[in-house]
């Protein structure tokens, strides 16, 4: 018989490397799979009632022709080398998207007084799926009011930079934003599990999220202590992010890769807390 050197392969040693391999890889594919059926279902429900969206995009409409147009004149913000109209429309661009995510929970609220939220309980689908797929689905409107917005600040006169990196840099902030926002809402209905309750803090929050940002005007002109809290706010960095990527001569004071840095890190907590509450809204 021959002796094996330590260097030779043993048999039976690959096999189950392979098998953990293929168990991965099999694994990560069906949990994409699963997530992209629930962004699909959510996807089917706005292609049937589109008005939701133009019904959202009222309001930051009204905030970037109208008070941007006024301030712009005015020049009470300090915004250096920008015009105010450009200072605010990333900032506005991003509160269309906080205010589309921050009331997505009432859909779950929603489909579990119709039900629909038992037959997801008890299929093998991953909770983090549900969650993340919920989030993606929000993520789509939040794309859908980029192109809006982007229509409108155009028409308004605000230098826009339409690079192709730099369009898909800004779908991807926005991406982001609408997970972070839309699964923060999901961890808020979990705990209330009303719609009444859900509504009351939805608006409760989107305001401060909103005021405590630099969206409107620059962190530099705020006070010290809502320095530190908008340093807290992921809206901040959306907000930051986007003002770079979107305008012609834009500028991110806290660097796109921080930026970027800290709205994953975000993302990664709330889909994690969502997943480990989902199964509250049923109990």
């Amino acid at each position: 018989m021959k002796s094996q050197g330590p260097d030779a392969p043993q048999k039976g040693s690959d096999k189950p490397l392979a098998f953990q391999k293929r168990g991965f890889i099999a694994g990560v594919s069906e949990f994409v799979t699963k997530t992209l059926v629930i962004v699909n279902i959510e996807i089917h429900k706005l292609r049937r009632d589109p008005s939701e969206l133009l019904m959202r995009a009222v309001q930051p409409i009204l905030w970037l022709v109208i008070f941007g147009s006024v301030f712009t004149k005015v020049r009470a913000i300090p915004t250096g080398d920008l015009k105010y109209l450009d200072f605010l429309a990333p900032g506005i661009l991003a509160q269309s998207v906080l205010f589309v995510a921050i009331f997505y929970g009432i859909s779950i609220i929603l489909d579990r007084d119709l039900g629909v939220i038992h037959k997801f309980m008890v299929s093998p689908t991953p909770r983090t799926a549900l969650v993340l797929g919920k989030a993606l689905s929000a993520g789509v409107r939040g794309l859908c009011q980029t192109v809006i917005i982007y229509i409108v600040a155009l028409i308004a006169g605000v230098s826009l930079d339409f690079h192709p990196l730099k369009i898909a840099g800004v779908l991807l902030v926005v991406l982001f934003g609408a997970v972070i926002f839309s699964t923060f809402s999901l961890i808020i209905a979990c705990l209330v599990k009303t719609r009444e309750r859900f509504m009351g803090i939805g608006q409760l929050m989107t305001m401060p999220l909103f005021f405590a940002s630099n969206a409107i005007y620059p962190i530099s002109i705020m006070p010290s202590w809502l320095q530190v809290v908008s340093s807290f706010n992921p809206l901040t960095y959306q907000v930051d992010a986007l003002r770079a990527l979107m305008l012609d001569n834009g500028a991110s004071i806290y660097g796109i890769g921080q930026d970027i840095g800290v709205l994953s890190l975000v993302t990664i907590f709330v889909v994690f807390i969502a997943g480990k509450l989902y199964r509250r809204i049923i109990t």
